[in-house]
């Protein structure tokens, strides 16, 4: 089975926590602490894999878990670090954060990884708390958690060349006869119903990949039959072929059929609609296919054309060497802007606060992402670690921003599903 698109969760491993422990040995009269940090959690990480020509391993993975880092113990042992989870993937993977509707990754290269969601670091112990003002801090962290993310994974094949048409015009046919690929063939419409790839050999040693991809109809572009699978696709060629039925055999018109065609990638993606073209006029043996030739070049003079039959077997030595003439002067280019890619820097202004304080019915709801991993951090059963936790949120200025608000004393405060008193 053919899967070229999948929505994923991941759930990177979270932190190990770090210990609270005091060397405790009848001839060292004052050990100190001596409690080790927590591991990593572990990272989920897609790799290329070139063997591999589908997402389906992906689609029976509805979540995909990293294990969590070990526990930190005294005596300064610090826990071990969780394997990281490495998931094979096609080459011409595109991983898209479902949130922020952001590129992650555009996975083209062998053994290419990237990291989708990167594990928690490890909780301090409390041996990294000590300071001279407190040399025995009866507190530590707990793990980071792991990153989780909802992941919307593409497939978008990567070829030189892409055949494009409407069904049943001979798309499967011309890869067959200029390549060792072996696609469905029939005479019926969407006898392809995924991308087949063959690899075109020339006589003079050069090499190019073509993929023959799903047929195109009327509002492709908005979804309509095929059309974002094969659109998909169309994003990766360097020169889109268009195979046009110049006999007719169907009683379609020539000019009409490209027209349509044209349409629907430019209602797609201007980009896509900009990239080199050639027409392939097919059918050339059928009686009306020279006077609709005549007809079509009248209509398109700047247009590349190159007539084939399948039938006489003529027309597709001039073709190859033309593809790869081209593809020769065409260099390669990312398929995403920096803009559409994750990972850029953000700057932010130096007062800008790293939390929002709603008013919900009678309770003040605290949310920011620093600030839920301090409180996800935070060892509640130990008195230290919450006067820590309380500094730290004054440092922030949670609590002048509560009585700016109009917060009183007594009022309940939620972070995450916890609910606290405000006091002065």
């Amino acid at each position: 089975m053919f899967v070229d698109e999948l929505t994923i969760k991941v759930e990177a491993g979270k932190g190990g926590d770090g210990c609270t422990s005091f060397r405790r040995e009848w001839c060292v009269p004052m050990g100190g602490p001596d409690g080790g940090n927590g591991g990593r959690g572990a990272s989920i990480i897609f790799q290329v894999d070139k063997g591999l020509k589908t997402l389906i391993d992906l689609r029976y993975m509805k979540i995909i878990k990293g294990k969590k880092g070990e526990n930190g113990k005294g005596s300064n042992r610090n826990g071990a670090n969780a394997e990281d989870i490495i998931i094979k993937v096609p080459e011409g993977t595109v991983v898209t954060d479902s949130k922020t509707n952001q590129v992650i990754a555009d996975l083209v290269g062998d053994n290419n990884e990237v990291v989708v969601a990167h594990g928690g670091r490890g909780g301090r112990g409390n041996t990294a708390f000590r300071t001279q003002s407190d040399t025995a801090p009866k507190f530590s962290e707990l793990g980071e958690p792991g990153e989780e993310k909802t992941l919307k994974v593409e497939l978008k094949m990567i070829a030189d060349v892409g055949l494009i048409g409407l069904p049943s015009v001979g798309k499967s046919t011309i890869l067959s006869m200029i390549s060792a690929a072996t696609p469905k063939i029939a005479s019926y419409h969407f006898t392809t119903l995924s991308p087949n790839l063959g690899v075109v050999k020339l006589k003079d040693g050069r090499i190019f990949i073509m993929a023959d991809l799903p047929g195109l109809i009327e509002g492709a572009s908005s979804g309509v039959g095929l059309g974002h699978k094969f659109l998909r696709h169309a994003m990766r060629t360097k020169i889109l072929a268009h195979v046009i039925d110049m006999g007719s055999e169907e009683g379609r018109d020539p000019i009409q059929d490209y027209q349509v065609i044209r349409k629907e990638i430019l209602d797609y993606s201007e980009k896509l609609a900009l990239k080199k073209e050639i027409v392939i006029a097919n059918k050339m043996d059928l009686d009306s296919a020279q006077h609709n030739l005549e007809e079509f070049r009248k209509k398109y003079p700047d247009i590349l054309i190159v007539p084939v039959s399948s039938v006489t077997n003529t027309g597709f030595e001039e073709l190859m060497k033309m593809l790869a003439d081209m593809l020769d002067t065409i260099d390669d280019e990312e398929l995403y802007t920096d803009d559409e890619m994750m990972g850029h820097v953000t700057y932010k202004f130096q007062n800008e606060r790293p939390f929002t304080i709603t008013k919900q019915e009678d309770v003040w709801v605290l949310e920011g992402a620093e600030l839920e991993k301090l409180f996800k951090m935070t060892r509640f059963d130990e008195d230290e670690a919450v006067r820590r936790f309380a500094r730290k949120l004054k440092g922030m200025g949670v609590d002048e921003e509560l009585e700016r608000l109009g917060a009183k004393p007594g009022d309940e405060v939620q972070i995450c599903d916890y609910i606290f008193e405000f006091k002065e």
